[in-house]
């Protein structure tokens, strides 16, 4: 279960690569602007200032983010990406920080490109921290004896979570796209007492906890914040440095050159 609250107490650091991946598409006036994963709707609403003229979709697969973006006045549905097709006059798809939830998005990206019309605009991050310091933490946990047979299946535990942007960049061109792909690692300054458990608490965390009781998921945080505070000391003056890479895509289907206008 999500918990926008939890989610957004760090709007601000978890906003910022939203708006940089905004500012790589070249759209002028979309008909639609769909929202695939649109949380609180925060985010959302920044959408339709951009592009006022457009219909905007949204959606999320939790019906807690949903109910927290219709009370912000954004029309969001609840559903899986996986469900998802575009209509005819789709003309930017936005996914912030979802797929990596879904093993086969690379299928869903090639599917969603061959489906949406010419000009159109496909835009996503995802994070590339599965391997930092805080889910090797994790990691580490869930191999005690005490975690294993629980957790031994949470998702950034098994298998290959994303791509590298050349392996995004290859997907999407074979697809008939022309890609924009890069990386960026962020340097979150946060404070509090255990800021970075409480960063991964509303993210990476959210399937550890949905598997355990109340009192098992105090008795996992207890266990995971000496991991977590040996991997990223607080300074003196008690800020804590938190580098976070981010994985982006934008990608246009069916022109020759990227810096063509959509329409």
């Amino acid at each position: 279960m999500w918990n926008p609250e939890t989610y957004l107490a760090f709007a601000d650091h978890r906003g910022r690569p939203f708006y940089d991946l905004l500012a790589r598409i070249s759209a002028h006036e979309p008909r639609r602007v769909v929202d695939l994963g649109c949380g609180p709707g925060n985010l959302t609403l920044s959408l339709a200032q951009r592009w006022p003229s457009a219909t905007i979709e949204a959606w999320d697969n939790s019906p807690e983010m949903v109910a927290a973006a219709r009370e912000r006045g954004v029309d969001a549905g609840v559903a899986d990406v996986r469900d998802w097709v575009p209509q005819l006059d789709t003309d930017v798809v936005v996914s912030n920080a979802t797929l990596q939830w879904v093993p086969e998005h690379a299928e869903l990206l090639t599917r969603w490109a061959a489906a949406l019309p010419p000009g159109s605009w496909l835009a996503f991050q995802v994070p590339g921290n599965f391997e930092a310091p805080s889910h090797e933490a994790v990691r580490r946990l869930t191999d005690r004896d005490a975690w294993r047979e629980m957790l031994h299946d949470i998702p950034f535990r098994v298998g290959k979570v994303i791509e590298t942007p050349a392996g995004y960049a290859e997907l999407l061109t074979d697809a008939g796209c022309t890609v924009d792909a890069w990386e960026t690692t962020y340097i979150h300054e946060l404070s509090g007492e255990h800021p970075v458990l409480d960063w991964i608490s509303g993210t990476a965390l959210r399937p550890v906890k949905s598997r355990l009781t109340d009192q098992q998921w105090h008795e996992f945080r207890a266990e995971l914040i000496p991991l977590l505070d040996d991997a990223y000391p607080a300074r003196p003056d008690g800020r804590t440095f938190f580098p976070f890479r981010r994985v982006f895509v934008v990608a246009q289907v069916g022109r020759p050159s990227f810096a063509a206008s959509a329409r």
